[in-house]
């Protein structure tokens, strides 16, 4: 079960990486600009991490990765970027509490932070747009 929910963040993180990057293209507020390149650096972080716990877990890496379709509107993209970010936390949150190895805990426990800070930043955005 866990490395099933691993797998799948794995996969997430990838697509939310590319999904900041593309949010990134649609504002020219450096303000903006700010939060959503801290975001897609903490996915990519995130993405690394867990390859490589997966790797210590199964002796291979996440193969097939896919993107989701390019965001267009930055404030609904904001907007579910809050709800998509929270839903990620509780999965992290639940991951966390059955962890197989020691050496999962730093990167779920970091990434679960980071993807609450994630959804106060967008919330934030999508409120002042």
């Amino acid at each position: 079960m866990f490395i099933e929910k691993l797998e799948q963040a794995i996969k997430n993180e990838y697509a939310d990486y590319h999904h900041y990057m593309d949010m990134y293209k649609l504002t020219d507020d450096p303000y903006w600009k700010e939060f959503i390149e801290h975001v897609y650096e903490d996915e990519k972080s995130h993405y690394e991490m867990f390859q490589q716990l997966y790797y210590m877990l199964t002796g291979s890496f996440v193969q097939n990765l896919q993107k989701v379709p390019p965001c267009t509107d930055l404030k609904s993209c904001a907007k579910q970027s809050v709800k998509d970010e929270l839903e990620t936390a509780e999965v992290y949150k639940e991951m966390l509490l059955q962890i197989p190895i020691q050496q999962a805990y730093a990167p779920l426990f970091c990434a679960m932070h980071d993807e609450t800070e994630h959804a106060i930043r967008f919330s934030m955005m999508y409120n002042a747009l």
